[in-house]
């Protein structure tokens, strides 16, 4: 199993579900759903409503560890940052997905598409575009830009997603965010903030008639754990890693 904590400052592993038709709003589903999840993890005791109308279920923010659930209109999301291990995140998402179908009436049939994404966070101060572009490279056809006399990086994001499949259903997508901005780079001052790092395995449409949204998770999980040994751990995550703590 990977040590995602051995990889970057920070990482959480989130799942999101969106759905067809709208949620349940109704205040005793809502409260009865959010009941069952606190009974299992007392310590979410912060339950609130976002100005959007989006019901929140979180730890406290202050602890280095942290979970929380959201129920929108059409996407229900659980998180969990800095988690003991992946299982320990695995299990929280797995008990909302043994939830939804009789505490929200969400059918298989009613899932748009299922997300299961893993992220890591690097801290670094400095121009963040600058070091991704160093540390990973840009194709040849974009080294011309980088050659400009004079010229400094503003923005460089790399992005891929990829099917896994003939038809599409099933995604795999990378992608860095930076948070440099152009007033910092002019200025030549640069807060400390974070690089992210996102990994996630998407299943797009209804789900199989024989397949229930536990299983879809658990098949999406293996999916993410593959790929990101194969083609993420030692060709994004560490090279990232190193540069900052060479610096």
């Amino acid at each position: 199993m990977i040590d995602y904590a051995a990889l970057a400052d920070d990482f959480y592993v989130n799942l999101h579900l969106n759905t067809e038709m709208q949620l349940p709003g109704a205040r005793e589903t809502v409260l009865g759903f959010f009941e069952r999840v606190q009974k299992q993890y007392p310590t979410m005791r912060n339950f609130y409503t976002r100005d959007e109308g989006h019901f929140v279920l979180e730890e406290d923010k202050d602890q280095p560890q942290q979970r929380w659930v959201t129920l929108e209109a059409r996407r229900i999301c659980s998180g969990s940052a800095n988690p003991n291990s992946p299982d320990q995140a695995f299990e929280q998402h797995r008990l909302v997905m043994q939830l939804v179908p009789y505490m929200l009436s969400v059918s298989p049939l009613d899932c748009e598409a299922l997300d299961y994404m893993v992220g890591f966070d690097y801290t670094y101060r400095g121009n963040h575009d600058e070091l991704v572009a160093e540390v990973l490279g840009v194709s040849p056809a974009l080294e011309g830009m980088i050659d400009v006399p004079g010229s400094q990086i503003l923005n460089y994001e790399p992005s891929m997603t990829i099917a896994l499949d003939e038809s599409c259903r099933r995604q795999a997508r990378l992608l860095i965010e930076t948070r440099t901005n152009a007033y910092q780079v002019r200025r030549g001052e640069f807060p400390e903030d974070h690089i992210s790092v996102y990994f996630t395995v998407r299943q797009y449409g209804s789900l199989d008639s024989q397949s229930s949204y536990e299983q879809a998770l658990a098949e999406l999980r293996e999916t993410s754990e593959h790929l990101l040994e194969r083609s993420v751990v030692q060709q994004v995550l560490r090279p990232l890693q190193q540069a900052i703590s060479a610096r």
